[in-house]
C-alpha cells in the first residue's frame, strides 16, 4: 500500500494528535507500506495545492484534520479520494473568534461528509460527525491510540503532592479551571506542573501566566513548555496525580498515559476525556466546573491511602489498553 499523509508542519511536535500520526506512519513502514509524509509550510493552502498535484494515481491520501482547511480548496479533487483522520473538529476549539469557528465549520461541513472515508480516534468523535457533519455511518471508522510500554509511576515520596498535567496551552485544555480549582487548595501542600507548548496560542498562554500570578500560585505552579520524551519521562516517575480540566478532547492521549503509568485521575469529562474510565481509578467532574475539580483534587490531595487506591485501579485499566502495533493493524485495516 502507498500513502501520502498531509500534515501542517512541523510533523516532529510531541503533542497528541501528532503522537498518534507518528505512530501510525512508523508502524505502517514497519509492516512494508510505503508511506511518504509531506509537512505544509509557509503558505499552507499553496503547498497543498502543489503537493496534491504531484501525487501519483495509486497513491492513497490521508489528510490530518489540522490540514484539512488547506484543502478547501480542492473541494472536487479531494472528495471521493482522500481519506480524513479527525482527531477532533477544528472547529470545537475554544477561545475561536465567531469568524474563524464559522469558517473552520463550514470547511468541515462541507469536505467532511465527501471523503471516501473518514477515521476517527474515538467513538465519541465519530458520533458527532455523523451528527454535527453528515459524515455517513459507512464511510467512518475508529480507530483509538494505541500505548507504549510505561514503567508504573513511582510518585514524588513526598512531602505534598506532585500534580502533572500535560496540554497544549490551548483554552480547550481549560488550564484556566485547573488553576481556579487549585487556587481553592492553598492550604494543602501540592504543586503543579503543566507541560505543553505556547506556541500554538501564545495569548492565551500569556493568560494563563498571568492568572498564575493573580492567583497567587506562583511558588506552586510551574510552566514546563514542551520538553523531550525523557524530561516528561522523568516527571511522569515523579508524580502523584494527574490532572486536566480539558473542555473537549477527541480521545486524550495524556489520560491513557497516565493510565499506562498507574496515576490517580483528575479530570473534567469534556468530549471523549472521561469515556471508560472506571471511577476506581478517576474523579470526573463537568467541564469548567473549577469548584466541583477542586473538591475532587482536595480529597485526593489530603487522602494518600485514597490515592493509592486508585492508583492500582488506573494502573490495572492501563494494562489492558491496545499497544501501538495493534492499532497500527486497526489502521490498515481501516484503509482498505
Amino acid at each position: 500500500m502507498r500513502l501520502a499523509v498531509f500534515v501542517p508542519a512541523p510533523f516532529a511536535t510531541i503533542s497528541g494528535g501528532y503522537r498518534y500520526d507518528q505512530h501510525i506512519v512508523a508502524g505502517l513502514r514497519a509492516l512494508g507500506h510505503d508511506v511518504q509524509v509531506h509537512e505544509l509550510a509557509g503558505d499552507i493552502t499553496a503547498a497543498a495545492a502543489a503537493a496534491w498535484s504531484a501525487l501519483d494515481a495509486p497513491v492513497l491520501p490521508v489528510i490530518d484534520g489540522l490540514a484539512l482547511p488547506a484543502f478547501a480548496a480542492l473541494g472536487e479533487a479531494v472528495a471521493g479520494r482522500a481519506i480524513g483522520l479527525i482527531h477532533h473538529p477544528l472547529s470545537n476549539e475554544n477561545g475561536l473568534a465567531a469568524a474563524d469557528h464559522a469558517r473552520l465549520h463550514a470547511i468541515e461541513t462541507a469536505l467532511l461528509p465527501r471523503l471516501a472515508r473518514v477515521i476517527t480516534t474515538s467513538a465519541t468523535t465519530a458520533q458527532q460527525l455523523a451528527a454535527e457533519f453528515a459524515v455517513p455511518a459507512a464511510a467512518l471508522r475508529v480507530v483509538t491510540p494505541g500505548t507504549s510500554p510505561a514503567p508504573r509511576s513511582a510518585g514524588s515520596a513526598g512531602p505534598g503532592c506532585a500534580i502533572l498535567s500535560v496540554g497544549a496551552l490551548v483554552a480547550r485544555k481549560g488550564h484556566d479551571v485547573l488553576l481556579r480549582a487549585l487556587a481553592r487548595l492553598t492550604d494543602l501542600d501540592w504543586t503543579l506542573t503543566i507541560v505543553g507548548s505556547a506556541d500554538r496560542d501564545p495569548a492565551h498562554a500569556g493568560k494563563l501566566a498571568a492568572l498564575i500570578a493573580e492567583l497567587g500560585l506562583g511558588s506552586q505552579v510551574r510552566l514546563a513548555g514542551e520538553i523531550g520524551a525523557d524530561a516528561l519521562g522523568t516527571l511522569w516517575q515523579g508524580a502523584d496525580l494527574f490532572a486536566l480540566a480539558t473542555r473537549w478532547e477527541g480521545y486524550g492521549m495524556a489520560i491513557a498515559e497516565a493510565l499506562k503509568r498507574g496515576l490517580p485521575i483528575a479530570i473534567t469529562a469534556g468530549g471523549a476525556a472521561g469515556a471508560d474510565l472506571p471511577p476506581e481509578a478517576a474523579s470526573i467532574c463537568l467541564p469548567g466546573d473549577h469548584e466541583g475539580l477542586s473538591k475532587a483534587l482536595r480529597r485526593m490531595i489530603f487522602d494518600a491511602p485514597l490515592r493509592r487506591m486508585m492508583a492500582d485501579a488506573a494502573w490495572h485499566t492501563g494494562a489492558a489498553l491496545p499497544d501501538w502495533p495493534e492499532q497500527v493493524q486497526a489502521f490498515a485495516a481501516a484503509l482498505a
